[in-house]
């Protein structure tokens, strides 16, 4: 380990598509007390990328030369296809390396709880990339609940729309099982971890998937209805074929509600190379901010603006260094992730079974 003495901790990254290249290797370089060591990629494309990107960035074509130089790391990120999750994070537990692996962590719950046990076992940090828990948004709504403004909640409603009526392809919209694509699994694995966030866990879970687009192979418009066992009630949609995008979030309280239009603006900004720290990061337009109120839609000017908090992803990495360097807390365990792997499984199966699950 050479972050141990105050030098910098190292990384190695792997996988350096969109999660590698757009989210995790921008919001590491600009973490103080990190440094991106080494990226995992076989394409030549990629590699460049990287190189001329990070600059004195090591690359390697396999994760097992990374592996070979473990001693030389802090941290392993797996930013890889989803159905490499376990097998690689699995590897770099037991090389003594901590990992941060992207979502979803595993392809089941069993899976996810086996990693967090092999983890403990070792005595190494294990944390799951949900950077969405740091959106502007859903800050902006932690606070009005924590506050009280809305009083108590009764239903939750959140939406991760998008009108992409052609496929991509890729092993996102892969229908091969083994590789855990479609948007249940995606964006679902965002919903599902905000909604337990903000009102613990489910009791039984009702699921519709479709699949809507000529080639698609697997689901790309799903909804999700949460009960929790607190008694509020999460409806969640993600869709790749809504042609009028919702409210992103309407929640609906005792005293009050929050409706809230448009997604946070940090995915599109790195996409355009821009980095936390710059003027402006995470902010957005008066005009797009939420409204809270009772009594009217806010389309129609009832309740009043609510500013939203700034969007603030690089808070994970922070919050990760803090964990290794000084034993801070992990800032989204394993086990939150497998609580939210037993909601998409059971969404799934409610889904092809065409009933309503129940969670013990």
């Amino acid at each position: 380990m050479t972050g141990t003495s105050g030098a910098p901790l190292r990384l190695g990254l792997v996988g350096y598509g969109l999660a590698g290249s757009v989210f995790h290797a921008p919001l590491i370089a600009v973490t103080e007390g990190l440094v991106l060591d080494t990226v995992v990629t076989a394409n030549p494309q990629r590699q460049a990328q990287a190189r001329d990107g990070h600059p004195g960035v090591r690359v390697a074509a396999d994760p097992d030369e990374l592996f070979a130089r473990a001693d030389e790391l802090d941290l392993v990120v797996i930013a890889s296809p989803n159905k490499t999750h376990v097998p690689l994070a699995t590897a770099a537990l037991k090389a003594g390396l901590p990992v941060v692996v992207d979502k979803p962590v595993a392809g089941t719950a069993a899976e996810a709880r086996d990693l967090a046990a092999l983890a403990d076992q070792r005595g190494l940090l294990l944390s799951v990339f949900q950077n969405r828990r740091w959106d502007h948004d859903f800050r902006t709504l932690r606070k009005l609940i924590a506050e009280g403004e809305l009083g108590d909640v009764y239903r939750f409603e959140s939406r991760f729309e998008r009108w992409r009526p052609q496929t991509k392809g890729g092993w996102r919209e892969s229908g091969d099982p083994a590789e855990f694509g479609g948007l249940l699994y995606d964006l679902g694995s965002h919903v599902v971890d905000q909604a337990l966030v903000l009102f613990g866990p489910v009791a039984s879970v009702y699921a519709e998937t479709d699949i809507r687009r000529q080639g698609a192979e697997t689901d790309d418009d799903t909804f999700i209805a949460l009960t929790h066992t607190s008694g509020v009630r999460s409806h969640l949609y993600v869709s790749a074929t809504t042609a009028q995008l919702g409210p992103r979030f309407r929640v609906l309280g005792s005293r009050a509600g929050y409706v809230k239009y448009g997604l946070d603006p940090q995915e599109a900004a790195l996409k355009e190379g821009g980095r936390p720290g710059d003027v402006g990061w995470g902010l957005e337009p008066e005009g797009m901010w939420g409204r809270v109120g009772a009594g009217e839609s806010p389309l129609t000017g009832g309740g009043r603006p609510e500013p939203t908090m700034p969007g603030a992803y690089e808070k994970y990495y922070s919050a990760i260094a803090a964990a290794l360097r000084d034993g801070g807390p992990n800032p989204v365990t394993a086990l939150e992730a497998a609580a939210a792997l037993d909601v998409l499984e059971a969404a799934r199966r409610s889904a092809n079974e065409k009933v309503t699950v129940t969670l013990r």
